[in-house]
């Protein structure tokens, strides 16, 4: 006979898929797929494309985020003359996860797909803002016939020796407790969200719109949840393997770094890449972690010198 503690456990659980599957039909229904989904070996990459013609331009995002975080910032100044495409990383926004996703090998492989489909035999200047600059670069290292230059905004690059992510990725993550953990995700995690957002654009303000136009509730869907856990939880160990090879990389590479960043340290992270390679780094006096909003006409010029065969400086 179920006990009265284990009849209430029951129905919390069954209450929090209920919520949370109201929430993921809401929020999909509020922001849905605007892209293509392209095959990538037996997987799918959600893929947002912007301009017709010119060089092409890959943007990578960052953790807890999804491809529309570029596309009111950075697309919009590029489209006339580039062909940008933003793509989903593994799990988020709407591209499918496959196994052992966490590895930045294999988030790579599946950006270095989404060229190889929709630019065959082209280079392109790869963005990367945060988790998506760790991304980028080991685009670079491991495809370096599909890059031509690396624009890495607030970059995460190097081991920083341990902790530095939220409890709850703790919970998330695992096999067994994170799929339960995550079914609670939309009953709180909404809620959170402003201060969240507060924190990674300080010093520099927030720009109205910036959840609904970016999306960020889809993070909050359980699925999407658990994939952001791992890849952070694994990142860590996944860096202290990659930039030990950060030495072999030879394409112009151009660092935005907002001096006000607290999400990240710059001096941890672009501080040790600059002592393994040449970098043009851009300090940003009154920036946090996200350069591209505050500075997203700089960031976009830089862009376009090196797509359009420039050196980084």
């Amino acid at each position: 006979m179920l006990t009265a503690t284990a009849l209430g456990l029951c129905a919390l659980g069954t209450g929090a898929c209920v919520t949370s599957a109201a929430y993921k039909t809401r929020v999909e229904t509020a922001h849905p797929p605007i892209g293509q989904m392209v095959p990538v070996e037996e997987s799918a990459v959600h893929v947002i494309r912007k301009g017709e013609a010119g060089p092409p331009v890959l943007m990578i995002h960052g953790a807890s985020a999804n491809a529309r975080e570029f596309t009111w910032t950075l697309a919009p100044q590029l489209s006339d003359s580039h062909r940008v495409l933003m793509a989903d990383r593994p799990g988020h926004g709407y591209s499918a996860r496959p196994d052992n996703a966490q590895d930045l090998g294999v988030q790579a492989a599946q950006m270095a797909g989404v060229l190889d489909a929709l630019a065959p035999g082209e280079k392109a200047v790869i963005v990367g803002h945060s988790f998506g600059g760790a991304v980028a670069l080991r685009m670079a290292l491991d495809r370096p016939d599909l890059v031509s230059g690396l624009v890495l905004l607030a970059p995460v690059t190097h081991d920083w020796g341990g902790g530095g992510h939220a409890w709850y990725n703790s919970f998330a993550a695992p096999p067994l407790v994170g799929p339960v953990f995550s079914q609670l995700v939309p009953l709180v995690g909404p809620g959170q969200l402003g201060n969240g957002i507060n924190d990674v654009f300080d010093p520099a303000p927030v720009p109205a719109g910036y959840s609904e136009k970016s999306a960020i509730g889809l993070l909050f869907r359980p699925r999407n949840f658990r994939a952001n856990a791992r890849d952070v939880k694994a990142l860590q160990d996944q860096l202290a393997e990659q930039s030990a090879r950060y030495g072999r990389l030879n394409v112009p590479i151009i660092v935005f770094s907002g001096s006000g960043d607290t999400v990240i340290s710059p001096r941890l992270h672009v501080g040790q890449l600059k002592q393994q390679v040449d970098v043009d780094l851009v300090i940003l006096p009154h920036e946090g972690h996200m350069p591209h909003h505050g500075e997203g006409e700089a960031v976009a010029d830089a862009i376009r010198r090196l797509a359009s065969g420039g050196n980084s400086r």
